[in-house]
């Protein structure tokens, strides 16, 4: 389930998954125990590891499934699974500080982030993180179906401020190494420490020479983080990497899937680490799902120094979603094409900034200085 909710926005954007996810989540949700917890594998299999990040599967998967694929059966049927488990989540809670920890004595239920190239985050972070995210989606369910999301914008806010208050070091301006900033950063740091936040990051990278230094949880948000931050340069270099550890080092070493280990070790087909690909769609070809099944989308595609040209296809429900965009000399060029019934904001970069276009459909081109 870790594994599956980690990768499924990158599965998503690759295949079309209906049929299949359709029936795994029906699987998760028949997994799950009377209390709500969710187990680390879908149909259950006794002993399996995983932790916290794993049973967000009954949160994560539904939700990207209704964003990409446009259906609101699958929040209809698994809205109050969704609740149940989160509502399992509060009990690993601390009373006094709203932090998740882990309370479990079995280490397979305690897993936070997981086989990081160095050391693991805490896990006390990567839970109160995880909480924060699954009460959120749980809030966004319940306004999509007219649902009071009231009981879980409340249980979102106080894991927000439980994380900020109490996993912060004022003299370092971080949140801690491992990704611990990029997990910050995805749920939005108060605005007089994101200076000291930023920059805490940039150093965490610089640190292992512009590598990554994350584990699955962190490395699906790494890349979007750097871009949603003004680091693209960043994120493009570090996926372009060729030695240990980055994906150019396992296609170095003849990969032709994910591995489970940055070192190679252990299993050689393993999704979890593919969650960071999700930044080809959604940052490079720029391609952001605004409403259920992209019948509005946005196309904003970041630039990163180096990157000539990016060509993305994408199958939705109203039919194809073309992207094309290359640079030459300072000038950028962008062609996209816009499926009958939807519509779709277009942002050009153009200096600093973005030139913004909103569009029907069709086929259009568009042209600016860098």
């Amino acid at each position: 389930t870790g594994d599956g909710q980690i990768a499924c926005v990158t599965v998503m954007h690759n295949f079309n998954a209906q049929t299949f996810y359709n029936k795994w989540i029906r699987d998760i949700r028949g997994s799950q125990t009377a209390d709500g917890y969710v187990p680390n594998s879908a149909p259950w299999q006794p002993g399996s590891g995983g932790g916290i990040g794993w049973g967000a599967a009954m949160e994560i998967i539904p939700w990207e499934f209704h964003m990409h694929y446009g259906d609101l059966r699958v929040l209809e049927e698994n809205f109050d699974a969704m609740k149940r488990h989160v509502r399992w989540m509060l009990t690993w809670v601390d009373p006094e500080t709203g932090i998740m920890h882990s309370k479990d004595p079995q280490k397979w239920k305690n897993l936070g982030d997981w086989l990081p190239p160095r050391e693991l985050p805490r896990g006390e972070l990567v839970h109160t993180f995880l909480l924060w995210n699954s009460a959120d989606i749980v809030a966004r369910t319940a306004e999509r179906l007219g649902e009071d999301p009231s009981e879980f914008t409340a249980i979102r806010d106080k894991a927000w401020e439980a994380f900020h208050e109490h996993l912060y070091d004022e003299e370092t301006g971080s949140y801690g190494k491992y990704g611990s900033n990029v997990l910050a950063l995805r749920m939005g740091v108060p605005a007089e420490r994101y200076e000291k936040v930023t920059a805490a990051l940039r150093s965490n990278i610089a640190e292992v020479n512009d590598h990554l230094d994350t584990g699955i949880i962190g490395t699906r948000y790494l890349f979007e983080v750097l871009c949603d931050n003004g680091m693209s340069d960043l994120a493009y270099k570090i996926m372009n990497q060729k030695d240990f550890p980055s994906y150019g080092w396992w296609l170095e070493q003849g990969a032709t899937t994910t591995w489970e280990n940055w070192n190679g070790n252990d299993s050689r087909n393993h999704p979890m680490f593919g969650g960071g690909i999700g930044w080809y769609y959604r940052d490079l070809a720029g391609l952001r799902c605004i409403e259920s099944g992209f019948r509005s989308f946005e196309i904003r595609p970041v630039i990163p120094e180096g990157l000539e040209w990016v060509e993305y296809t994408h199958d939705t429900t109203y039919g194809e979603i073309r992207i094309r965009w290359e640079r030459s000399e300072g000038n950028f060029n962008l062609e996209c094409t816009v499926p009958v019934g939807t519509k779709a904001t277009v942002r050009i970069p153009e200096g600093s900034g973005y030139r913004t276009h909103d569009v029907t459909s069709g086929t259009y081109s568009f042209g600016s200085k860098l």
